[in-house]
Formats: C-alpha cells, sequence, structure tokens
C-alpha cells in the first residue's frame, strides 16, 4: 500500500484518482489486473496455528515475488469457507493471489485442486513473461491444502 501512496504522490494524484497502472504506465496490463492490484480481496492473513487453516507459503527466486495464501476450512463439510492472501510482488503477483482467494472460497478441497494456473493467467489476460505469478498462485492453493491436511492427521488422525 504504502509504494502505491507513494506512486500516486509522485505523480500528483490524490487518494481518489487511479494508481500508476491506469494512467498508461504500465499499458500492457489487463484491466482485471489493475482491478485486482488496486482492490486487492482477501488481503490478510489468519493464525497459521488454528487447525482448520491451512497455510502455502511459495516464492519464485527468478523474480522474488513470495505469496502466502491461506484457506479456512469448515472441518464438518470439507468445504473452504475463507481465504486470505499476503504477497510480496509485482501487480501480477498481487492480482494472481486475490483471484486465487475469490476462486477457493466455497469450494470443496479437491475441488480448488482443480484450479490451473492457466485458467489465472487466461482471467487475468497475462502476458506469457508473467506467466510465473499464476504458477505461483496455483501451487499456493496445493500447498495450502496440503498443510491442512497435514495438521488435521496430526491432530485427529484422520
Amino acid at each position: 500500500m504504502m509504494i502505491r501512496q507513494a506512486a500516486k504522490k509522485a505523480l500528483g494524484l490524490t487518494s481518489r484518482q487511479s494508481t500508476p497502472f491506469s494512467v498508461g504506465i504500465f499499458r500492457s496490463y489487463h484491466e482485471n489486473v489493475i482491478d485486482h492490484y488496486d482492490n486487492p480481496r482477501n488481503v490478510g492473513s489468519f493464525d497459521k496455528n488454528d487447525p482448520t487453516v491451512g497455510t502455502g507459503l511459495v516464492g519464485a527466486p527468478a523474480c522474488g515475488d513470495v505469496m502466502k495464501l491461506q484457506i479456512k476450512v469448515d472441518e464438518k463439510t470439507g468445504q473452504i469457507v475463507d481465504a486470505r492472501f499476503k504477497t510480496f510482488g509485482c501487480g501480477s503477483a498481487i492480482a494472481s493471489s486475490s483471484v486465487a482467494t475469490e476462486w477457493v472460497k466455497g469450494k470443496a478441497m479437491e475441488e480448488v485442486l482443480t484450479i490451473k494456473n492457466t485458467e489465472i493467467a487466461k482471467h487475468l489476460s497475462l502476458p506469457p513473461v508473467k506467466l510465473h505469478c499464476s504458477m505461483l498462485a496455483e501451487d499456493a492453493i496445493k500447498a495450502a491444502v496440503k498443510d491442512y491436511k497435514e495438521k488435521r492427521v496430526k491432530t485427529n488422525g484422520a
């Protein structure tokens, strides 16, 4: 958020005006990326020690993007009832995280494992150079589900 505010200040924009993405500096970004960057959904985190929470932490050494995606699961139904993310990275990584959290909510864990990076990339119209961002989101979903399942085995033996 601070980077965005500093960029607005440097460009002489008020807080109600668009970010630099919207004023044409990064014209190659699709409006869906801009929307999820300007208005990210589900930012934040849950207590990683909560037995109903699965945490996926993934990174891309090539570009420095790091993504933490967490899911909160209803233990009775196995459905993901909420999701949160924190991402350190470019606009495409933030947008991919935001989309991923929206897409997993309300779905069964097995169903979210079918979400592919290509679907996220297509939804955001990511250019080839940014495909690794959608790959991180897919990996983060899988890692969060795996973490939840491992916790469940440790706690319940189930």
